[in-house]
């Protein structure tokens, strides 16, 4: 059996996965329905796929984070503590990750590898690049938009799909969340 694999990730309505300037963790539209929403998702079995650079930015995040802080919020604490690949050509263990493996070599030789051995579903947020070459190879079973109602042209970070390949999106679910924030949670085709 194959497992499933989630490309988890954030947007402003621009299709920025983050911003500079005065904005806060989740653009500051975050509320305990999504919060409770993610510590949900994040509670189930699973293995995270990360790239380098989204590692690096996550563990340098967490280490300069504060108990208080967006960062620390209990689903990203979940997410941590889950089992997780990171795949890299240019890192060097041990990984500041409670139960991360280490794996070299190409994302789209890891990934099909991980889908066939693995007996839990696999999810990435973030990991852009790599994210965009697996959905290009289709390997994404799952685009998992969580939409956040900003523009953010001035000041937006990290476009999502800045030299992707054409996809069809056949929507799967959605939801409302907090009354402002949308998932949707696509099936992607190259097209």
């Amino acid at each position: 059996m194959t497992a499933t694999y989630t490309f988890d990730i954030f947007s402003s309505l621009d299709g920025y996965g983050a911003a500079s300037g005065d904005w806060s963790g989740y653009w500051g539209k975050q509320g305990p329905e999504l919060l409770e929403h993610r510590l949900d998702l994040y509670s189930a079995k699973q293995r995270m796929v990360l790239g380098a650079h989204t590692y690096r930015a996550f563990a340098e995040m967490l280490a300069s984070s504060t108990e208080e802080s967006d960062v620390r919020d209990p689903w990203v604490t979940c997410m941590r503590n889950l089992p997780a690949t990171v795949v890299s050509t240019t890192l060097e263990g041990p990984l500041d990750w409670p139960d991360a493996t280490l794996a070299r070599g190409n994302a789209v030789d890891v990934v099909a590898r991980l889908k066939e051995e693995s007996e839990v579903p696999l999810r990435s947020h973030g990991s852009l690049s790599m994210n965009r070459a697996l959905m290009a190879a289709g390997l994404v079973d799952r685009l998992q938009v969580t939409l956040f109602p900003v523009v953010t042209g001035r000041t937006g970070l990290a476009p999502i799909f800045r030299g992707a390949d054409d996809f069809d999106l056949e929507l799967v679910e959605s939801r409302t969340l907090d009354g402002h924030i949308q998932e949707l949670v696509y099936r992607p085709t190259l097209h």
